[in-house]
């Protein structure tokens, strides 16, 4: 049954990348209905990715922070039935958690879609669960709630993030370098972070992302701006750089949704799942560089971690497609 051209919820506050990857369902969905009204509820902190979106009517911070301790449950669903305001038909859940359910099902939507991976209380409180493969990259998985309703599935997949903040000062051809992950396991360690640096030579690096420990001195060619840039500056900066090289974070997710000019490293996790959807994009595992659909299933089970020997290549690699990139 195809959808009304009314009002629609989008529920996926967070995180950083599954909201990025959420956009191509959202772009999808608001190309097949044109007059149809979208409203997004994302975390406060995230909003800045929604900014000036052209597929949405609305942007719905949501509080989060506010709804912590023990005493949450009251002032939370008194926030989630502040959405009846909005009388959305469909309310689709992209998130599939626990709060995100309670939200669909108090902005009284007449239609609740999730997928089958789920928790119980949003398959229970869905008017329709939307069956997924496990083996899906994420952009896919999202992507399915909205062939489930009834629309075209032949348009490419579109990111349609904003310009960003572009920083004044910077050498020209640098590459962005983003080594610290919250994520356990992820990270570069302080020595292969050094180590890929110094393996760059004159090469400009641009060091981001967030260092909880305090950090020494990087060689001269590092701006090291750790710790000191907005969201906005962070996508500014990608769509600055020669290249990048990220861990398997947030900003991996943003810089593969601008550029393919991107290394992704991925210890255990599994970049058929959630690597670059660009297939243009490189992606280091367990040694090995390559594109997406080059890993195979016994690859993308390996947890091996970068060493610090291992940067020189992944240092001469990077300096291979910079000048690429200066010869264009």
């Amino acid at each position: 049954m195809a959808i009304r051209e009314e009002e629609i919820l989008v529920l996926k506050p967070s995180s950083l990348g599954d909201i990025v990857h959420t956009l191509p369902a959202v772009r999808r969905l608001k190309a097949a209905r044109p007059a149809a009204r979208i409203r997004w509820v994302v975390n406060s902190e995230w909003a800045p990715l929604l900014r000036g979106n052209p597929d949405l009517e609305e942007i719905i911070p949501f509080p989060r922070a506010q709804f912590r301790g023990l005493r949450w449950t009251l002032p939370f669903w008194r926030w989630a039935r502040g959405l009846r305001r909005f009388r959305p038909e469909l309310a689709l859940d992209f998130q599939g958690l626990f709060r995100s359910g309670l939200m669909a099902r108090a902005s009284g939507a007449r239609r609740i879609l999730c997928l089958s991976d789920a928790e119980l209380l949003n398959r229970t409180l869905a008017t329709q669960v939307v069956p997924m493969r496990p083996e899906e990259h994420a952009v896919d998985r999202y992507l399915r709630l909205i062939t489930a309703l009834g629309l075209a599935a032949d348009t490419p997949a579109q990111f349609p993030l904003p310009p960003g903040e572009p920083m004044n000062g910077l050498p020209p051809g640098f590459v962005l370098l983003h080594p610290f992950s919250r994520g356990e396991g992820k990270s570069l360690n302080l020595g292969q972070t050094l180590r890929f640096c110094r393996e760059l030579g004159d090469t400009p690096v641009v060091l981001v992302g967030r260092a909880e420990a305090d950090l020494p001195q990087f060689p001269d060619n590092v701006a090291n701006l750790l710790n000191q840039t907005s969201l906005e500056q962070l996508i500014g900066l990608i769509r600055q750089s020669a290249f990048v090289v990220s861990v398997d974070s947030g900003p991996m997710h943003i810089a593969a949704a601008l550029t393919p000019r991107l290394l992704s490293l991925h210890t255990w996790s599994d970049p058929r799942l959630v690597g670059p959807y660009d297939p243009r994009a490189w992606i280091w595992k367990a040694g090995q560089i390559l594109h997406r659909p080059e890993v195979t299933a016994r690859l993308a089970r390996c947890d091996e971690s970068p060493r610090t020997s291992d940067m020189q290549v992944i240092a001469r690699f990077v300096l291979a497609r910079t000048e690429e990139v200066a010869r264009r």
